[in-house]
């Protein structure tokens, strides 16, 4: 299968990945015809990219960070508790049940990603835009604990990291809905406003007792930055705890990678070369180096083109080279079909990089 932009979609082409609600149901699944009403809904729902079965990328296979009935009780959990969050305001505290609401999700996401032999950061399945918080929440803790675990964190420090990167956002649960969904660029008051969500998240979560207070220091420092430009407290270095380091890298690159109203999501070398661009200032070099290392910049089924000259689709990646993926070769340099194509493997064809990415 191959990851097709939206408005690249033609009619006839069949969904090769299942299209999830923010609750985690299935709007459309594998094998369905695209028809031009479909082509439209899709496009209505905010979606930038899908991906596409053909028989040119026959047997490019997709890797799932989660089983779907982990990734469906993972956005209920959150849906439920975040909207009896949004509904309790202002908040007073003793919400003891979040600790055990949360804690057995964990165990349920810790297991599937911890059973990955050399797991990578791959983009997450494609959801609408809506309630991109729940999404937001779940991604954000995958990533983390995909880096957790090459950081080689124990089973308790990940469920720590875990609960304190799905937790992260918590503190929106409490701001105006007109705010925190607003499709133009928010104004100084409103911004003030946006902002205020870490330390209402470390409120919310610093008293509770099934929470580890580090996890709740997740939600208060993830918007911190190593140079100190951050926010609520600006603090710097290493007073930013490196779970909150962890959680703002992933936070970051999820935010850019997923389709909002304002701006369409970045594809992942592009999330990536941002991130990178911050490197000592704004985070640590060295969780870059371990993030670089761990993220699928060239995920499989992407279209990209060579120094050669040729395209094709990215067909396997290799976790010890991320970056120099195998690429099934699909058109000559003149852009011709190849009768028989054929696979290139950029970890052992130095001299061949990947000089594009098409429909970027």
């Amino acid at each position: 299968m191959r990851l097709v932009p939206v408005p690249m979609l033609q009619q006839g082409m069949k969904i090769g990945k299942k299209i999830y609600s923010d609750e985690g149901v299935v709007l459309l699944a594998e094998g369905v015809e695209l028809t031009t009403s479909l082509i439209r809904r899709l496009q209505k729902l905010d979606i930038g990219y899908i991906y596409v079965e053909d028989h040119l990328t026959e047997g490019i296979d997709i890797p799932e960070m989660l089983r779907e009935e982990t990734r469906r009780q993972a956005l209920q959990n959150i849906r439920v508790n975040f909207q009896r969050l949004s509904e309790a305001s202002p908040i007073t505290g003793g919400y003891h049940h979040l600790g055990k609401q949360f804690s057995k999700v964990m165990e349920s996401i810790l297991e599937d990603v911890s059973s990955q032999e050399d797991c990578m950061i791959m983009l997450m399945d494609m959801n609408t835009a809506d309630h991109y918080l729940y999404k937001h929440s779940l991604n954000v803790c995958v990533y983390s604990l995909v880096l957790g675990i090459a950081g080689g964190y124990t089973q308790d420090q990940l469920m720590v990291l875990g609960l304190g990167s799905l937790l992260h956002d918590i503190g929106k649960t409490q701001i105006p809905q007109k705010v925190l969904f607003k499709p133009q660029k928010l104004d100084d008051e409103e911004f003030r406003l946006m902002q205020a969500h870490a330390q209402i998240g470390f409120k919310i979560l610093k008293d509770e007792p099934n929470i580890p207070l580090l996890a709740a220091h997740c939600a208060f420092q993830h918007h911190e930055r190593l140079n100190g430009s951050g926010y609520p407290r600006g603090i710097k270095g290493d007073d930013i705890h490196e779970y909150a380091q962890w959680v703002a890298l992933a936070d970051s690159y999820d935010a850019m990678t997923s389709h909002r109203v304002y701006r369409p999501a970045m594809l992942p070398h592009q999330a990536a070369e941002v991130l990178y661009g911050g490197a000592g200032t704004l985070y640590d070099q060295k969780k870059l180096e371990l993030f670089r290392d761990k993220v699928a910049i060239y995920p499989p089924g992407l279209s990209v083109k060579l120094s050669t000259g040729e395209t094709g689709v990215v067909s396997k990646i290799h976790a010890h080279m991320p970056h120099r993926p195998v690429v099934r070769i699909l058109q000559d340099p003149e852009g011709v079909p190849l009768q028989a194509p054929r696979e290139v493997d950029l970890s052992q064809s130095l001299s061949v990089i990947i000089d594009g990415v098409l429909g970027d």
